[in-house]
C-alpha cells in the first residue's frame, strides 16, 4: 500500500513541479516576447494605426503596440557584441509585455524621441562593462558612402537603463529604444517592422492570430509565439512525457509488490482455501476474495498517494525554501540558473490520469495471484494436514 502511495505521490510531485518550471519559463518568454504579431509581407509595416484600428475590435485582443526590430552591433573600447535591436512606444509597451517591471537600473520612460537612448540587458551591459549614464556606439548593417569609401553606420547611445528578464537569451542580447529612433537607423522612417498583439488566450494564440488576418485585407501576415518558439515547447513536452514514464516505473515496482504479496499469501493460505472450496466455494468465489484484497490495496494506496502528492506539489516551494534554510544550502543557485526556486502549478487533470494508471496498474497485478489461488485443489493441498 505505501509503495502504491510513494509511487503516486511522486509522480504526483515531480510533474507538477516540471508543470510549475514550463509556466514560469512561458511567462518569462512571453513577458518579452508578444503573444503573436502582424506585419506586412515585405517585413514592414506602413500604417500600424490603421492596422490597430481595424483588430482593435476583435473579442479575443487585448491590446496591440507597434514595434522596430533590426541586427546591430554594440562596440565600447575593445569590447564587441551583437545584439538585437527592438525600437518600442514607451507609452504604448506596457500593453503587451512586462519589461518596464523588469527594470533595475534607470526608467522605462527615459526612452524619448530623438535622444538616442538605449536600455540594455543585464548580462549585455556586463558584457560590455557599461552602466546607466554610460554611452555606447551602436553599428548597423547599413552603410554610408564617403569619400574615403563605404563605412558602416555609426551612432553613439546613452545607456538610459538595464533590465533584468532572468533568461539568458534575452538578457545578454536584447536592446531596447525608442522605436522612433530605431526607425531611422535602420532607414525606414515612418515605418515600423509590425504590431505585437497581446491575446485573451495564449493557448489559442495560432487560433486566434487567424481570426484576426481573416478580418484583413490581403498582404498580412501574423506569425504567433507557438511558431517563434516552437521547438522549446516541444522539447518541454516531450521531457514531461518521459519523466511521466519512467516514475510511472516506480508505480509499476510497487503493483509488482502486490503481486508478490498476494501469491505468498496464497502459499501460506492454501489448506483454508481448500477448507472453503470443500464448504461449497466455486473458484470464481476464491479468485475474487483475493482480487477484492488486491483492488482494496491498490486503491488506499492510490488515495493515500493522492493525497500526499498534491499536499507535496502545493507546498513544495516552501518546504524546499525551508529545507535550504535549515541546511544552509541553496538547491538553486540564483548565480547558476535563472529559476532558483522550485516552482510548482499542480495540473487536476494529471492527478486524474496518474490515480486511473495506478489503480489499473494495481488491479491488473491481483489477475494472476487471484488465478493461482482459484486453481487450488482441495485434496492435494489438504492431504498432509
Amino acid at each position: 500500500m505505501f509503495g502504491v502511495a510513494l509511487g503516486v505521490a511522486a509522480l504526483i510531485t515531480v510533474l507538477s513541479v516540471m508543470n510549475g518550471f514550463e509556466k514560469e519559463l512561458r511567462e518569462r518568454i512571453l513577458g518579452m516576447t508578444s503573444h503573436a504579431f502582424i506585419t506586412e509581407a515585405d517585413g514592414s509595416l506602413k500604417d500600424w494605426q490603421h492596422l490597430k484600428g481595424l483588430i482593435q475590435e476583435h473579442p479575443k485582443l487585448i491590446d496591440s503596440a507597434p514595434f522596430v526590430e533590426g541586427q546591430a552591433m554594440l562596440s565600447q573600447g575593445s569590447r564587441v557584441r551583437g545584439t538585437l535591436i527592438r525600437g518600442i512606444d514607451s507609452q504604448l509597451e506596457g500593453r503587451v509585455s512586462t519589461i518596464e517591471e523588469k527594470m533595475i537600473q534607470g526608467r522605462f520612460d527615459s526612452l524619448q524621441s530623438g535622444e538616442f537612448g538605449v536600455i540594455l540587458g543585464k548580462d549585455l551591459a556586463i558584457a560590455m562593462g557599461v552602466m546607466t549614464g554610460d554611452k555606447i556606439t551602436l553599428i548597423t548593417p547599413h552603410v554610408s558612402p564617403t569619400p574615403a569609401g563605404v563605412i558602416p553606420r555609426l551612432k553613439r547611445l546613452n545607456v538610459v537603463g538595464i533590465f533584468e528578464i532572468g533568461m539568458y537569451e534575452y538578457d545578454s542580447a536584447l536592446a531596447i529604444m525608442n522605436i522612433e529612433d530605431a526607425a531611422k537607423l535602420f532607414r525606414i522612417p515612418g515605418k515600423v517592422t509590425g504590431l505585437r498583439l497581446k491575446l485573451g488566450d495564449v493557448y489559442q494564440a495560432p487560433r486566434i492570430t487567424r481570426d484576426i488576418l481573416q478580418t484583413l485585407p490581403e498582404g498580412y501576415r501574423g506569425v504567433d509565439w507557438t511558431y517563434q518558439h516552437a521547438n522549446f515547447f516541444r522539447a518541454l513536452k516531450t521531457e514531461k512525457t518521459v519523466m511521466f514514464v519512467i516514475l510511472l516505473l516506480i508505480v509499476a515496482v510497487a503493483a509488482f509488490n502486490i503481486v508478490s504479496t498476494l501469491i505468498m499469501m496464497v502459499t501460506d493460505k492454501q489448506a483454508d482455501i481448500a477448507i472453503l472450496r470443500t464448504l461449497g466455494m466455486t473458484p470464481g468465489n476464491i479468485m475474487a476474495i483475493f482480487m477484492v484484497q488486491g483492488t482494496l490495496i491498490g486503491l488506499f494506496g492510490t488515495l493515500l498517494g493522492v493525497a500526499g502528492g498534491v499536499a507535496l506539489a502545493l507546498n513544495v516551494e516552501t518546504i524546499i525554501a525551508s529545507l535550504e534554510q535549515f541546511l544552509g544550502y541553496q538547491f538553486l543557485p540564483a548565480d547558476v540558473y535563472y529559476i532558483s526556486s522550485l516552482p510548482s502549478d499542480l495540473h487536476w487533470n494529471d492527478v486524474t490520469v496518474i490515480a486511473i494508471t495506478a489503480f489499473i496498474l494495481s488491479l491488473i497485478s491481483t489477475i494472476y495471484p487471484s488465478w493461482r489461488a482459484a486453481q487450488t485443489r482441495p485434496a492435494e493441498a489438504l492431504r498432509y494436514d
